[in-house]
């Protein structure tokens, strides 16, 4: 009895390490299904899949659906101007809104138009229809970078032109492609041939081998969300001393080590970064990068882009292996017969489905719970993303105070006011890369709040620089609230900005030079004169 006593326990223990050591295996998920579609790795139809692959089409056609249901408290496919908080969109959160935008991007492209996105199937047409790009010239204002997140088309164009297509006339492009045929869609992330996950973008190539990151060796679970790095990130247009002129490049290896490849994503690690790879020639920036220099501070600013994969990669959701997919493209059940499962590939907000997203995880939880959970997030985040504006827009008028003070100066007047630049633009990168982020602080809440409360420290020292040069004399003007001291600029635009007389209306817009007049040159892909 004794000896088949011991022989069960043996047994169970040995059992129980067998368990143990498989519970600490990390396992890959599912294998996807390779395919022989008999298509070319390089095709860029959208239209060229529908027929082999009906149930991902018609989920990828519900993309074009306008539809207001997509609404989420902050978000959501429908283009209006994110700065205008008295027109908000039909549903959705008023408080959305922020109405500072024009001023804090005052004199760069941005402060033309910035709309809610409509999404990946509207990413051609939009971006020809944007004031962002200059339709009143046969010269764009801006390369052909910018169409590397719009279609399928730019790996084509790369190899025919090599790196200098980024720094090629935006405009020539405009007839080259189909609005919706090649807008982002099949080939983007997977091989036509094969329809296996893969990197199509060069910048993101080049980014992760920079950061050690091997690629071959990446998990189809790491895939899942790689694909969406490919456009949902943080990059600039390079300087011609760097290498090939505006050429897209991520700033991510400040911070980078091999066993922490995504170490130099974090919003300070990018912001120092940026004190180097550029061509400001202002003292103390010296070799800084820039987007633009803001016309009222005199100061050499930055532009986030839309880093989710940044605040999403180091996030609770991301650090625990949950991939972009699970939340925005959730798994679905074809129409057909055979109810094949398939991934959604109508990008929404996983609010919209939390049975099919949150749930599958957080299966102990209500929809109700989940999904206020999320709103406190969000709503936490927004009341200081406000703030921080707030704070980025007295900082500004701080340094054009103090520029024109012409009373008494502190003798450390001349370093005072560069340290004051410093601060606005750290300060205002720091609500930017909030601001530009689209999940309202939900793909990573500490790393949103720590962000913003540093955009405040610095705006707010900003301000308080500005004063000491000026031995406080300028405190007075800086004094009540800050809307009222500085009106929200709710409209401006290209046009507006070629009547001279438009750029009275507003103590900023003085500082903005006319845009010589001119009538449309082009209204979509059409050229309206020769």
């Amino acid at each position: 009895m004794a000896r088949n006593k011991l022989f069960f326990t043996l047994l169970a223990a040995v059992g129980l390490c067998m368990f143990l050591a498989a519970c600490g295996q990390q396992t890959e998920g599912p294998v996807a299904p390779v395919y022989k579609t008999g298509l070319k790795s390089d095709e860029t139809s959208n239209k060229a899949f529908e027929k082999q692959f009906p149930a991902q089409w018609l989920t990828y056609q519900r993309n074009n659906l306008d539809n207001l249901q997509q609404m989420t408290d902050y978000g959501g496919p429908v283009p209006w101007n994110k700065n205008d908080n008295v027109n908000p969109p039909p549903k959705g959160n008023p408080k959305a809104a922020q109405p500072y935008l024009k001023n804090l991007w005052l004199g760069y492209p941005f402060s033309f138009e910035y709309k809610k996105a409509r999404g990946h199937t509207y990413a051609i047409q939009d971006i020809l229809d944007t004031d962002r790009l200059n339709r009143y010239s046969d010269k764009a204002g801006l390369p052909a970078t910018c169409w590397n997140c719009k279609t399928t088309k730019m790996s084509t164009w790369h190899r025919e032109y090599g790196d200098k297509v980024w720094s090629m006339e935006f405009h020539d492009f405009r007839t080259k492609q189909d609005e919706k045929d090649n807008s982002i869609g099949c080939s983007y992330c997977h091989d036509p041939a094969d329809m296996k996950l893969r990197i199509d973008s060069v910048p993101l190539k080049e980014a992760l081998q920079k950061v050690g990151f091997d690629l071959a060796k990446a998990s189809r679970n790491d895939m899942r969300s790689l694909v969406c790095a490919q456009c949902h990130v943080e990059y600039y247009f390079q300087a011609p001393k760097y290498g090939p002129a505006a050429k897209p490049v991520f700033p991510w290896t400040n911070g980078a080590t091999p066993d922490k490849p995504f170490g130099g994503v974090d919003p300070e690690s990018i912001y120092q970064y940026y004190k180097d790879h550029g061509v400001v020639e202002m003292k103390t920036m010296e070799g800084w990068f820039a987007d633009w220099v803001h016309p009222v501070s005199k100061t050499p600013m930055l532009k986030a882009q839309h880093p989710e994969f940044e605040h999403f990669i180091n996030g609770p959701h991301g650090a625990a292996g949950v991939a972009c997919a699970d939340c925005h493209m959730a798994y679905t059940r074809s129409v057909d017969p055979d109810k094949k499962k398939t991934s959604n590939h109508q990008w929404t907000s996983p609010l919209l489905n939390i049975e099919g997203t949150c749930k599958q995880c957080h299966q102990d939880k209500t929809p109700e719970y989940l999904k206020e959970r999320v709103l406190f997030t969000q709503r936490k985040v927004y009341d200081q993303l406000l703030k921080a504006q707030d704070l980025s827009v007295r900082a500004h008028e701080a340094v054009r105070l103090a520029d024109a003070w012409k009373g008494e100066k502190n003798p450390d007047y001349d370093a005072l006011m560069l340290q004051a630049r410093e601060n606005v633009r750290h300060g205002q990168w720091m609500w930017d890369y909030v601001s530009a982020e689209n999940s309202v602080g939900f793909h990573n809440p500490v790393k949103t709040m720590d962000t913003l409360a540093r955009s405040q420290e610095y705006s707010a020292g900003a301000a308080l620089l500005a004063m000491q040069a000026t031995n406080y004399g300028i405190g007075k003007n800086l004094e009540g609230d800050i809307r009222k001291l500085v009106p929200p600029i709710l409209e401006w635009s290209r046009e507006m900005q070629m009547d001279p007389e438009n750029l009275k209306k507003y103590v900023w817009t003085t500082y903005l030079t006319p845009l010589p007049k001119s009538g449309k040159v082009w209204d979509g892909n059409k050229k309206l004169t020769q």
